[in-house]
């Protein structure tokens, strides 16, 4: 069983939907704790490692072979908890993130609330390093975007994140820092190739799981 730790019930739909078109008999559980990620925004991600420990074990203790964190905030808190938890641990936005690497040094990040940037941004770092190329990430918040997000309007959110990538130019690839954001890919015309995470993410997981 994949466990899948959310910071909103909204992502559920999201990657079951993915799981029939992708995966079909793979089984997921989901962990929804909105909390988290409230906490990790008025103080860091670090105030709440705790507490993703604890979801972590509980979601072993269910029967998780692995989890797969699908919060972009707390997902490097997640993914170094991994030898605690004894099952992998993985960061839904690092195949992402890895394939805005390949894409060219140009990245520019865009996110709905501030707190993204910190862990997005070095993870993208991190894959640079990893894959030996040069990377400059920039940030571009999305304004207004998460408050639509939040009320349940994901379709409004989605607009607004669309919009804001079809404004970039000078990227080799744009990444949408969060799951919730991740429709966004859909509606946006940019020629600049649009990276967000949740089926490369959930491909990962499957594959953890079910090694081909």
């Amino acid at each position: 069983m994949l466990a899948l730790l959310h910071t909103s019930p909204l992502h559920v739909p999201v990657f079951d939907a993915l799981r029939d078109e992708d995966h079909q008999g793979l089984e997921l559980r989901h962990f929804v704790d909105e909390e988290l990620l409230a906490r990790a925004r008025r103080e860091g991600p670090e105030a709440v490692a705790d507490d993703v420990r604890d979801a972590l074990r509980k979601a072993v203790a269910a029967g998780a072979g692995a989890v797969l964190c699908t919060c972009s905030t707390i997902g490097g808190i997640a993914e170094a908890a991994a030898a605690e938890a004894g099952v992998p641990v993985l960061r839904v936005d690092r195949p992402m993130a890895a394939a805005a690497v390949a894409e060219g040094a140009r990245v520019v990040v865009l996110a709905t609330v501030e707190s993204t940037f910190g862990p997005t941004v070095s993870l993208i770092e991190e894959e640079a390093r990893r894959a030996g190329r040069p990377v400059d990430v920039r940030t571009r918040l999305v304004e207004g975007a998460w408050e639509r997000f939040d009320a349940g309007d994901v379709d409004g959110c989605a607009r607004l994140v669309a919009s804001a990538a079809d404004d970039v130019t000078d990227a080799d690839a744009i990444v949408l820092a969060q799951v919730s954001i991740a429709r966004a890919r859909q509606l946006a015309t940019t020629a600049v190739p649009v990276l967000s995470s949740p089926r490369p993410g959930l491909a990962a997981g499957a594959q953890v799981l079910h090694p081909r």
